[in-house]
């Protein structure tokens, strides 16, 4: 199997697995955090819902320097309106995954804070760490919900809340 087909697979899965989880963030606790050094968990989510759009600012730049373009989030606060967010950076993420070629996956990108570099990639490990980042936050996000006795849907398979022992 070729590479892009590949990424696009892993870009669907993981997408659908990440809509299970975002899907149970109550409007009522964006707020929330289970720790004073924790985000809450609405920046948490939205920033789970965008990860995907690393694909697209990959394939499309050669760098993302934090110097002069920092982050912000949308103004978010429903879970209707989170899932819309999701849902469109996946689609245009697939789209431009789609269109591009592998050459252009081979050459570098950089992570910089204007002279502070803090990586330098080939665009498909960049766009494989931003996979990485859904998972590791998605994770982030299972133990927010756990906390507060909410039942965590299954990712790679049934999750404790829905196996019977």
């Amino acid at each position: 199997m070729e590479i892009i087909p590949m990424l696009v697979t892993e870009l669907q899965n993981e997408a659908q697995t990440t809509r299970k989880m975002l899907a149970l963030v109550p409007d009522n606790k964006y707020g929330w955090k289970p720790h004073e050094k924790s985000m809450p968990m609405g920046n948490l989510a939205l920033h789970l819902a965008e990860l995907s759009t690393w694909v697209s600012l990959t394939l499309h730049t050669s760098e993302l320097d934090f110097a002069t373009n920092p982050y912000t989030l949308p103004d978010i606060k429903t879970n209707a309106a989170l899932l819309e967010f999701h849902e469109k950076n996946v689609a245009a993420s697939k789209a431009d995954l789609e269109k591009t070629n592998e050459e252009e996956l081979l050459k570098t990108w950089t992570l910089r804070n204007g002279e502070i570099i803090y990586q330098v990639r080939k665009k498909v490990e960049v766009i494989r760490m931003a996979y990485c980042q859904i998972v590791h936050h998605r994770a982030q996000l299972g133990v927010y919900l756990r906390l507060l006795d909410i039942p965590i849907p299954g990712s790679y398979g049934p999750s404790a809340d829905e196996q019977s022992f």
